[in-house]
């Protein structure tokens, strides 16, 4: 199986540039299914922490790049919205976050921030023993008591180092969501009304804005947020646009 991947074919979330070189590098299997961006294009391509695969592979190797808690040495490892990226010997820390046009970005964070992640509620499903298990955005699956207040589409902040949630947004009218995908892709407001629609059809999501006429798009594409995970004053971290994965570059 090839190891590339062809620029002009990769989701709209991929912050590379599409028609500078053929071929990127393609994501391994992991979390975020498809759009889920290769760790290498982070380091390489948005932080410029590293010129090649090789440069990568060796800052991997010394444990100090971890992804919402745990340590990885796998270039091609997936990340994803709403990810944390821990440099601990830089002592930098990131959010993924949806940036303009839908592409992911980095949201500069303090330590005490890195150490929970936001999730998505996408699916709810009772399991063996009277649990409810529950399924986010990126895969992650969590069992709560049956009589938990935890709903679809609901957010959750879970700590990275046991998985217990601290932190629970419902997805109602009034709570502030940030939409991931769509024309209105990194726009945040708050919820003006949920739309449902009968059938098979997906609900409809009003979201007004301070200072705009707000906009509407789907249930799926709003994500539940808290003040905090908008970072604040800082703004998300563009790709530089310095693309150098070419064909055959494995080194």
């Amino acid at each position: 199986m090839t190891k590339h991947q062809k620029r002009l074919s990769v989701p709209k979330s991929w912050p590379v540039e599409r028609k500078t070189e053929t071929f990127t590098v393609k994501a391994d299997a992991g979390p975020h299914g498809e759009a889920g961006v290769p760790l290498l294009i982070v380091l390489r391509d948005v932080l410029e922490y590293a010129d090649s695969r090789k440069e990568a592979r060796y800052a991997l190797n010394q444990d100090n790049v971890l992804i919402n808690g745990k340590a990885v040495s796998d270039e091609e490892r997936p990340v994803g919205m709403f990810d944390i990226l821990a440099f601990t010997e830089r002592e930098e820390y990131y959010r993924v976050f949806p940036g303009e046009g839908g592409r992911l970005a980095l949201t500069p964070i303090d330590e005490e921030s890195a150490g929970s992640k936001l999730g998505k509620i996408v699916n709810k499903q009772h399991v063996p023993g009277g649990d409810v298990q529950l399924t986010l955005h990126d895969g992650q699956t969590l069992t709560v008591d049956e009589d938990s207040e935890y709903g679809g589409n609901d957010s959750i902040v879970v700590a990275n180092d046991d998985d217990e949630i601290v932190a629970h947004f419902p997805y109602q009218e009034g709570e502030l969501v940030t939409a991931v995908a769509g024309a209105h892709a990194g726009d945040i407001g708050r919820i003006e009304e949920i739309q449902i629609t009968p059938g098979s059809s997906e609900n409809n999501v009003i979201v007004e804005q301070d200072d705009d006429d707000g906009f509407e798009t789907v249930e799926e594409y709003v994500v539940v947020i808290d003040e905090n995970f908008t970072g604040g004053d800082s703004s998300p971290e563009p790709a530089s646009g310095d693309s150098r994965e070419q064909e055959g570059d494995d080194e």
